[in-house]
């Protein structure tokens, strides 16, 4: 069996619900984004994944998605791992495309990025470069061994791990985008790198 990589992007947060970018402020999920995390845990017990007994579990170290493993009921097998943070946006930490549009009016992340190195920042911002660097060790791993993995994070990094799961530039991430709770595979077709599922919030609907 090809390994495959299943995405879980975490629950509904304050911020994620204003837009607001979050990337290393640890920012707990709303009842909403429990009650979907919970409802995400329902489905994945239930066929064909059936509790993934033998896939591999690793989450963010952040509690939006670390709650969101847990509450699926995945905390017993993960591990936490750095690679899975979401981008650090450094200075534009907490601000809202709006918010960054008033001085930047033709701004857009996947071209121009964040501030790095920012003295008014709390942290030093990261490059997408960087960014697509962390994606490349995650696919690295999980095409390390003949097993399946699940891992729990956030919706900037997940959409760049399915780009360069892909083979394509990190910036492609622009085009796939993530709901909070979604669920997403990354398979193969005929041999080659291939989205199987992505953005998939069918268990939402309950």
């Amino acid at each position: 069996m090809a390994p495959r990589i299943l995405l879980a992007r975490h629950g509904q947060t304050e911020w994620s619900l204003l837009g607001r970018h979050t990337g290393r402020t640890d920012i707990p999920l709303l009842e909403e984004g429990r009650r979907g995390a919970k409802l995400l845990g329902e489905r994945l017990h239930r066929a064909p994944w059936s509790g993934l007994e033998s896939v591999e579990v690793r989450t963010s170290p952040l509690v939006r998605a670390s709650e969101t493993c847990a509450l699926a009921g995945f905390a017993e097998r993960a591990t936490e791992w750095d690679a899975l943070m979401e981008w650090d946006y450094g200075a534009y930490e907490g601000m809202s495309a709006g918010a960054i549009w008033a001085d930047r009016p033709d701004w857009f992340i996947w071209r121009d990025g964040v501030p790095v190195g920012s003295p008014l920042a709390k942290t030093r911002g990261e490059t997408l470069a960087e960014l697509g660097a962390r994606a490349d060790e995650v696919v690295e791993w999980a095409r390390s061994a003949d097993r399946d993995v699940l891992v729990f994070a956030h919706g900037h990094i997940l959409r760049v791990l399915g780009a360069r799961w892909l083979g394509m530039d990190p910036s492609f991430a622009a085009r796939i985008r993530l709901d909070p709770t979604s669920l997403s595979v990354l398979g193969w077709a005929y041999g080659e790198p291939a989205l199987d599922r992505w953005n998939d919030t069918g268990h939402m609907e309950q």
